[in-house]
């Protein structure tokens, strides 16, 4: 008769079985961080880029002329992803002591347009009678705050303006 003792199911070389484990662990790991790395790169990476400017040309400053506020017509490109988008936008421009101001053209109360009355000497604004002057500061009218100025350069007898920078 055979031997009876129960069989046990162990492995006989336990450097083998070691070595393996290791390696598989090794190899989660790995693969963890490049596939984490790379993620929080991806969430991280707006952070570590730097601010784009996108100064606008709004035409050049031999055809503005001192004195009354001229609104000028221009096109603002926006990069979004791997489109460049493009929306028609205007500035209220005006040379003030030698200095070019642009202002926003939306009130500082509600957003509605304004327009320049020369025979006032103010901007006035349709919706709730707000009034400004002409250096942008509120007159009368409900407008918490005075006219929204851009920041401005000129450049090779260019005028621009830096939408969404406040001067």
């Amino acid at each position: 008769m055979k031997d009876d003792k129960p069989v046990k199911n162990e492995p006989q070389n336990e450097q083998r079985r070691s070595f393996l484990i290791g390696l598989t662990v090794a190899m989660g790991g790995f693969i963890s961080m490049v596939l984490g790395g790379s993620g929080l790169f991806y969430f991280l990476s707006p952070a570590w880029r730097g601010k784009n400017e996108d100064w606008v040309s709004v035409g050049p400053i031999g055809s503005l002329k001192e004195g009354d506020p001229v609104k000028v017509d221009y096109v603002q490109r926006k990069k979004d992803g791997w489109q460049v988008l493009e929306s028609p936008s205007s500035v209220w421009v005006v040379q003030q002591k030698g200095e070019w101001v642009a202002y926003d053209p939306h009130c500082t109360h509600l957003g509605c347009p304004y327009r320049w009355d020369s025979s006032k000497q103010a901007f006035l604004c349709p919706c709730h009678g707000g009034v400004f002057s002409k250096d942008g500061n509120v007159v009368s009218g409900p407008p918490p705050k005075p006219l929204v100025r851009y920041q401005t350069k000129i450049e090779n007898g260019n005028l621009f303006i830096l939408p969404g920078g406040q001067a």
